[in-house]
């Protein structure tokens, strides 16, 4: 029967593998940020004719938005940034922006 690497490595080192703290656990993406109140509108200015979702309204650190702004564009599939309090999401996706939000439990509205 195979051995795994964890049994391959107690044979080889002893026991003093067993003493080594637990590998910590990445963070859910939804516990990284709180609940926000967020606006998701849709731009056209100064983007060459373009369309881009734009959610405004969030209250956090930078690390949060980018959290946030990763979860959002992974979900979708799409492009996107996130900088000055502000998500920027290729695309007139608005309605699903909205949708995807509140299911994180978000208060989402959707604007213009």
């Amino acid at each position: 029967m195979p051995q795994d690497w964890k049994d391959l490595l107690k044979n080889k080192f002893g026991d003093e593998l067993a003493t080594l703290p637990p590998e910590p656990q990445p963070e859910a993406p939804a516990a990284r940020f709180r609940k926000q109140r967020l606006v998701v509108t849709i731009d056209r200015r100064r983007r060459a004719g373009k369309q881009v979702t734009l959610v405004s309204g969030f209250d956090g650190d930078d690390e949060a938005l980018e959290a946030l702004a990763k979860a959002l564009k992974t979900r979708l599939g799409v492009g996107g940034s996130a900088k000055d309090g502000e998500i920027l999401i290729q695309g007139d996706v608005r309605d699903k922006v909205v949708s995807i939000l509140t299911e994180m439990g978000h208060q989402a509205k959707r604007g213009n």
